[in-house]
């Protein structure tokens, strides 16, 4: 069970596949919100659509949630989000004597990092080790995964000619999230150097964003509005050469389906155990500070008002970092 957030179920699926390489016999069904299903698809698991606020908003609901997860025939309870809902079924299930487990978030040791930018440091357990971990408490004995493999998939943007490159400025936190200003010029550049740029992201200010610069280059384009969910997302972005994300879901979109990343980091660090699981560390760009990071999540305000640690980084290192991970995996 994981309901929350995209960026972090996108990351299960890596521990799933090694789980069930491992014991290809065993039946997993994955307990989530509907919308993550594309995550899931070809790993060979069953799929429990959990809607909190229209099916089990309340105590009384996550009752009924627990009684159907019995009615499938479980053996063991993988919590794999550690979250007030997920406590209450694992705590039903448990007093019923089914094996559980949870996962361990690893707070304290985050915390202990913040401010503590140090490039020489061990980087924390990746949450994906987190999630096989909570398999191994169940009893499963496998190696960590190995990176996802290409696969051809789809292209739902027709007949592809030349080199595609995505570009995803966005996040739910401002400090993880390009500036504005900065976005136009790297959509400037990426323009200039690729046959084709698509612009990912969601609604309102997002969708303006990206509609302008579609309108301002003939050859980018927004996506907002033309694919049908993630499944064809995940269908674009394996047909991409490479894509620029924030520290966000786009990344962890192409880590499922190894397309090299160029990931811009700002308030969060990759140290902390959030980089796009298998992604090459020679993209991460980031720099350096004495107040980074400043926050795991990337909720926090900045101190000085100006988030100066992702203005740091220029267009043009974007743009640069991008031509290099492309020839790199041509290569």
């Amino acid at each position: 069970m994981r309901l929350s957030a995209m960026g972090d179920v996108a990351m299960l699926p890596h521990a799933i596949r090694a789980l069930k390489k491992a014991y290809p016999d065993v039946k997993v069904t994955v307990a989530t919100r509907p919308l993550f299903r594309p995550f899931f698809d070809g790993l060979d698991v069953g799929f429990m659509p959990v809607d909190i606020k229209a099916d089990y908003d309340s105590f009384k609901g996550l009752r009924t949630l627990a009684r159907e997860m019995k009615a499938l025939g479980i053996d063991a309870f993988a919590d794999a989000h550690r979250v007030w809902r997920s406590l209450v079924i694992r705590n039903i299930l448990w007093l019923g004597g089914m094996r559980t487990a949870k996962i361990s978030k690893g707070h304290i040791e985050k915390w202990f990092r913040l401010g503590y930018s140090n490039p020489s440091a061990v980087p924390l357990k990746h949450t994906v080790v987190r999630y096989c971990d909570v398999f191994r408490d169940l009893g499963f004995v496998f190696d960590d995964p190995e990176p996802a493999v290409k696969t051809a998939r789809p292209n739902p943007m027709g007949e592809k000619k030349g080199i595609w490159v995505g570009f995803a400025p966005f996040s739910a936190h401002r400090g993880k999230t390009y500036p504005e200003d900065l976005s136009r010029e790297a959509v400037r550049l990426l323009s200039e150097r690729y046959d084709r740029v698509f612009i990912h992201g969601g609604g309102g200010a997002e969708a303006g964003f990206a509609r302008e610069m579609e309108s301002t280059y003939a050859n980018v384009t927004a996506l907002n509005g033309r694919l049908n969910g993630l499944g064809e997302e995940m269908d674009l972005i394996s047909n991409l050469d490479c894509v620029v994300s924030m520290d966000s879901l786009v990344m962890h979109l192409a880590s499922l389906v190894a397309t090299p990343v160029v990931s811009v980091w700002g308030a969060t660090h990759p140290e902390l155990g959030f980089l796009g699981y298998g992604c090459d560390p020679e993209g991460v760009l980031q720099v350096e500070m004495p107040c980074r990071p400043c926050s795991t999540y990337g909720n926090t305000k900045c101190k000085y008002g100006d988030y100066r640690c992702i203005r740091a980084i220029s267009p043009a290192m974007i743009a640069d970092r991008v031509e290099r991970m492309i020839e790199k995996n041509r290569s």
